[in-house]
């Protein structure tokens, strides 16, 4: 085999391991979300939770009981034969926004369909956002409630999290659910037509889980036995690729407004961010799903305002 080919094989090979650690990022991402399964057989590299002797099913209740999702894999480099066989701690937060176009599409689709039957705009925002429930089991809504429970109701950072950590849901939690979802039913619905809605949920669903990773970098874990204390937080250039992502999302399907969009996403998760920094020192999983849906709904009011 001369260098040509030789150079050609080691490209080749190059490529297929990038494509192989993003799918892996993917599967972990969607393990990690959604409840939306894995499409095809995975082995123990590509699956973390069979090497941690858990199911995804059991990684998904951690998650409920503490409040944390973050992935659990040790850094690679790419580069080496050696190390491609590990596994990447944090690297799959580079994949929350690929999750994000898969449920905002699957929602958006289902907004289309409800609309063509005839329903009105109000009832398959309704409808969208049902949807985007069911494939994350409400986790970033459980998020948000306990979220507002905490910070609502707490005197002190440990009452704080004692009843962030509550699975009860109390006055503050339902109020702020009602409302966030209430505002985000009313922004989609003012949209124009299906096809801009659709673009709308897929971007503002991708810039929101782009956000997520970016409280995991900027602070710190406020509990000492969460996965997010257990697992670290994710390296900067692995939120910043997923912030590009999520950035070309948005201004390819929406153009200047999605600039605007995602500067008032950006500034809620701002906001956020302070407000957890003060109440409880840090961030949590609640803390974090508390961002997903308040800058998802920051992004769609941006939208309905610009339009």
């Amino acid at each position: 085999m001369n260098e040509k080919d030789l150079n050609y094989e080691r490209s080749w090979r190059a490529l297929r391991q990038h494509l192989v650690l993003w799918l892996d990022d993917l599967q972990v991402s969607l393990s990690l979300l959604t409840r939306i399964s894995w499409p095809w057989k995975t082995n123990l590299r590509a699956n973390p939770f069979k090497q941690r002797g858990e199911s995804v099913n059991q990684f998904h209740s951690d998650i409920d009981d503490h409040g944390d999702s973050e992935d659990i894999r040790e850094p690679l480099s790419p580069d080496s034969e050696e190390h491609f066989q590990e596994t990447s701690s944090g690297r799959a937060v580079r994949a929350f926004p690929l999750v994000g176009i898969i449920v905002g599409l699957i929602a958006g689709i289902a907004f289309a369909i409800s609309s063509g039957l005839g329903l009105p705009f109000l009832v398959s925002a309704l409808i969208a956002i049902a949807v985007t429930a069911v494939l994350t089991g409400a986790l970033h809504e459980d998020g948000l409630a306990d979220t507002a429970d905490g910070f609502g109701g707490g005197r002190s950072k440990t009452d704080k999290l004692r009843l962030m950590k509550d699975s009860r849901i109390g006055a503050y939690g339902v109020l702020t659910l009602l409302l966030v979802i209430a505002a985000k039913v009313a922004a989609i619905a003012d949209l124009e037509s299906a096809g801009e809605t659709i673009c709308a949920l897929i971007a503002s669903s991708a810039v929101s889980r782009a956000a997520m990773p970016a409280l995991m970098c900027w602070l710190p874990s406020s509990r000492s036995d969460g996965l997010s204390a257990t697992f670290g937080k994710p390296e900067k250039r692995y939120v910043t690729t997923g912030f590009i992502i999520a950035g070309m999302v948005a201004i390819i399907l929406l153009g200047w407004t999605g600039i605007v969009a995602i500067i008032a996403a950006g500034t809620a998760t701002f906001v956020i961010a302070s407000l957890s920094k003060r109440q409880i020192g840090g961030q949590t999983g609640d803390v974090l799903g508390a961002t997903q849906q308040v800058s998802e709904l920051f992004f769609l009011l941006a939208l309905a305002a610009v339009r």
